[in-house]
């Protein structure tokens, strides 16, 4: 198993694991009983590394990956999930919303927390509403670890960097990414920031696994969340374990063709 340093106390594996696109039902509701066969799957794996938001699956998310979780050592495992701002009007609001979300995983701490899909207004309403402040106290009492920042635009990601503020940055990052993307890993290295890629398949315009976790290896700073849909799709990262990808001459042609083939075309894939 290979390991990502997101910093001195926290490496997970390279397998991270995204819970915004659980399997589903005849309903549209989060499949439970298959979509805990692949938590507890990837867990006995040694995947570490558990990332889910409010938002995700309408609101089922977290309350199920707390549901899941609870048979587990709370050391065991980091959890992150995120602060939704475009819900929030006071810092009151800010406040509420991280007391339900405790509640909601079931936990005393979350590992990571991170201020979720900040655009330039929101950035500009953490600020205003004093919401680092109210993390900083956060991280005081022990309810969370480290604070981050998740967006999807390159100015606003270069800002956070700059800021000295967050731990933490999460950003699309695949083989697609353009020389800018891999400015900002190598920014966030040099400010011993840590990297968490999303959308490390595009949203799903990425169809080869073994590609995309061989461009991600080479990354010795950056921990991929592979948003798997499907049981079968987790088993072929687990299988990376011991046979990791490596980037040899046939992935590099792969990667150069689907670049000229879906240049402009990376999906994110979030629905906001």
């Amino acid at each position: 198993m290979e390991y990502r340093e997101l910093n001195e106390e926290y490496q997970p594996s390279l397998l991270g694991f995204g819970c915004m696109r659980f399997p589903l039902d005849a309903q549209g509701k989060i499949d439970e009983a298959e979509a805990e066969r692949m938590l507890d799957t990837a867990i006995a794996h040694g995947v570490k590394y558990i990332d889910t938001a409010f938002p995700y699956h309408h609101g089922d998310s977290e309350p199920f990956v707390g549901r899941v979780l609870k048979k587990y050592d709370r050391s065991s495992y980091y959890l992150t999930t995120k602060l939704p701002l475009w819900d929030l009007n006071t810092l009151e609001d800010a406040k509420a919303m991280f007391e339900n979300q405790l509640k909601r995983l079931d936990v005393t701490y979350v590992d990571f927390y991170l201020l979720h899909a900040v655009d330039k207004a929101k950035w500009e309403k953490a600020k205003q509403l004093g919401i680092l402040a109210y993390c900083e106290e956060l991280k005081a009492q022990g309810k969370i670890r480290h604070i981050g920042i998740t967006n999807h635009r390159l100015a606003v990601a270069n800002e956070a960097i700059d800021s000295g503020l967050y731990e933490t940055l999460q950003f699309p990052f695949c083989y697609l990414a353009t020389e800018k993307d891999l400015e900002l890993v190598k920014k966030c290295k040099e400010a011993d920031m840590g990297f968490i890629a999303m959308k490390a398949l595009s949203g799903g315009l990425i169809n080869n696994s073994a590609a995309a976790y061989a461009f991600e290896a080479q990354y010795d700073n950056v921990l991929p969340i592979w948003g798997v849909q499907r049981k079968s799709e987790l088993e072929e990262f687990i299988s990376y374990i011991d046979n990791p990808p490596v980037m040899n001459d046939e992935i590099k042609a792969l990667i150069e063709h689907d670049r000229k083939e879906l240049s402009g075309e990376f999906c994110r894939g979030c629905g906001y």
